[in-house]
């Protein structure tokens, strides 16, 4: 991996991070009216895919994270969709104060037809790509990822843009 000295404005390395978060705020735009055609909304739609994706038990707080939320805001979301009879709050075995956040089976339908509704919106985003290029892709998306974790645990990144070693 070939890493610039500068970056000089026109560079692949300048433009990436801009591009691709305005890129990221446009598929999750047209993806959520999409999704609101079919009468979903991104309230409702996403604490349920990250409790799919997780395989649920979490706590309120490790969902209102991974959502994007404060825990006030997704206890009135969960509130609804418990009501809704989408999911289910249980207490934690290993601590009986903590309250878990489960999918029911009826919650569980409902990711599938969310599931259906995205795989229709991602499919039209994506029609001009091969299987082949999303799999690079993904496979890129994986290490800048692991990149972050990693730097994550090590602190702020310095002006010199590596961790310092500890």
């Amino acid at each position: 991996m070939t890493e610039p000295t500068q970056n000089p404005p026109f560079s692949p390395w300048a433009r990436f991070g801009i591009r691709f978060s305005l890129l990221a705020r446009r598929w999750r735009h047209h993806l959520d009216a999409h999704l609101a055609q079919a009468g979903l909304t991104d309230a409702t739609w996403v604490p349920l895919i990250h409790l799919d994706e997780t395989g649920g038990g979490l706590s309120q707080k490790d969902l209102a994270r991974r959502v994007g939320v404060d825990g006030s805001s997704l206890v009135r979301v969960l509130d609804i969709l418990e009501r809704q009879g989408l999911l289910e709050r249980r207490r934690s075995i290993t601590d009986g104060r903590a309250r878990l956040v489960h999918l029911t089976p009826k919650g569980k339908r409902r990711v599938a037809h969310i599931r259906e509704t995205l795989g229709q919106g991602e499919r039209a985003l994506l029609a001009d790509l091969s299987e082949q290029e999303l799999a690079a892709m993904l496979a890129c998306f994986d290490r800048i990822d692991r990149r972050i974790s990693a730097l994550e645990h090590t602190g702020p990144i310095p002006a010199s843009g590596r961790p310092e070693a500890h």
